[in-house]
């Protein structure tokens, strides 16, 4: 994972592919920007729109119907979108039978101010009725724009089997939650995703079986905020004190979901992403210790490493809380790695507190980590009641220095696999060389080896013999294993 500049998961879209389906007429093109909730939502619209004569196409130019699942989470991020509107206009002069629509968070933020500002746009929907999309086709077939941005109290889709789209066939996500309660002040996710609820974790089960029976070796566990998980019988987690008795002493959280699934898959490599301080205890820490299929990786967003900064983002734990858990962390699952997500340069940020988030990052000497610039989001708390008062000149050069910390931390921690034999998960061919294998292993790093008599799907132990900040280098040493974990 690259840290030597920041990461951009908006930089470009991922058109996305699928099977196609006996009997479909209709050809839809589908773009995913953002998080990987953005991907997992766009695997199933695809899925419902394949029950309604559409399937996907790789070449926007074929397409009947053109989606854009959108990210609100930075002003880059909208702009990047807006971008490829206009490329969609000067391909619907070509294919004026075209229909276009918005999906996601950017679409639950502008509503229909994106018909009005945005005048290719056909229909506009939100993260919570992908299943109205065949209705609201239907109106726009009919000469009528549609919307539809309800946010839903309960809504996970957890009815809903996704199509695998563009997938490598080894690793594949898994939605357990939707919405977000902390109301942190940068954030709009609970504007444009609604309120917190989690999915039955029967239907969880039975989606990863059906994963697995399709020979899929890793799975990722997914929400904005995944041990946040807590499944009661259905609705709104802050709802929660509104349940019977027997619903709350039968209530399953994140640790016992963690569990369950481990204990059911035990060939399966399990991941989840991502967590929020807050909410991770100890119980969970001691599952992943029990369990060797649970990934030895934590990606545990800090934001800033000044409380004061955390308290006007209403982060809800301070530094030394934090540092506390990290400890901890380390002291349970020894051979962890831990990834962070830090906004420089957030409202009111002193030198003071940013060289307090410099100080975290040598504290807890993070493997990797996703670093940005504050932008400031129309709607949130802290647009309507902070200033954005830090130049950019000052954002750019405090980014910079935390870039740089970050390298050294990620170049010494590659440095210290070399000579070592790690076991590696092979998940394709090197970007970079057709005669390579791209794997990764439990801590989360890339490793790439030269190519023998491997195939994709296998793990394989890999001497390490030389590394960049990003990758680890190698060559084989074992045969292929099936069941690494028994």
């Amino acid at each position: 994972m690259e840290t030597e500049k920041i990461i951009d998961a908006n930089k470009q879209g991922h058109p996305l592919l699928t099977d196609k389906i006996k009997g479909n007429k209709k050809k839809l093109y589908i773009e995913s920007y953002g998080c990987q909730m953005n991907l997992n939502d766009s695997e199933i619209v695809a899925s419902i729109l394949s029950k309604n004569n559409f399937n996907t196409t790789q070449f926007i130019e074929e397409a009947d119907l053109v989606l854009v699942n959108t990210c609100s989470i930075r002003d880059k991020a909208e702009q990047t979108i807006r971008k490829r509107l206009q490329k969609y206009n000067s391909i619907k002069k070509i294919n004026p039978n075209m229909k276009v629509g918005v999906l996601g968070c950017m679409a639950e933020r502008l509503k229909s101010k994106f018909l009005d500002e945005e005048k290719i746009v056909d229909l506009v929907v939100g993260p919570d009725a992908y299943k109205d999309l065949p209705n609201l086709l239907e109106e726009v077939n009919e000469g009528r724009n549609a919307v539809n941005v309800v946010l839903s109290k309960d809504e996970t889709y957890g009815d809903v089997s996704p199509v695998r789209l563009n997938s490598n066939g080894v690793s594949a996500f898994v939605s357990i939650t939707r919405g977000c309660d902390n109301m942190c002040t940068f954030c709009v996710v609970p504007f444009t995703r609604g309120r917190e609820r989690s999915r039955d974790p029967q239907s969880i089960i039975e989606e990863i079986q059906n994963l697995k029976d399709k020979n899929y070796r890793e799975i990722t566990l997914l929400g904005q905020n995944v041990d946040s998980y807590l499944w009661y019988g259905g609705g709104l987690k802050k709802d929660l004190g509104k349940a019977t008795d027997i619903a709350k002493a039968t209530a399953v959280g994140f640790a016992q979901l963690l569990d369950l699934v481990s204990t059911n898959f035990p060939t399966l490599r399990i991941r989840f992403f991502t967590s929020n301080p807050q909410d991770m205890d100890l119980n969970v820490l001691h599952i992943i210790a029990k369990h060797p299929n649970i990934c030895r990786y934590i990606h545990l967003p800090i934001q800033s490493g000044s409380t004061s900064v955390l308290e006007r983002m209403n982060r809800q734990h301070t530094r030394e809380e934090y540092m506390e858990l990290v400890d901890n962390i380390k002291k349970i699952i020894p051979e962890v790695a831990i990834s962070q997500d830090m906004i420089i340069g957030f409202c009111g940020e002193t030198e003071e507190e940013h060289k307090e988030t410099l100080s975290m990052m040598e504290y807890v000497q993070y493997d990797y980590g996703f670093m940005y610039a504050y932008s400031e989001r129309p709607g949130t708390l802290a647009a309507k009641k902070l200033e954005d008062d830090v130049d950019e000149k000052t954002k750019k050069r405090r980014l910079n220095e935390v870039i740089a910390i970050q390298r050294t931390l990620s170049n010494n921690k590659t440095k210290e696999y070399i000579g070592q034999t790690i076991e590696v998960l092979i998940e394709g061919t090197s970007k970079k060389s057709s005669e390579h294998w791209m794997a990764r292993n439990s801590q989360n790093y890339v490793a790439v080896f030269p190519k023998e008599n491997e195939k994709i799907g296998d793990y394989i132990k890999v001497k390490i013999e030389n590394c960049t900040s990003a990758t680890l280098i190698g060559h084989s040493v074992s045969d292929a294993q099936e069941m690494p974990f028994q």
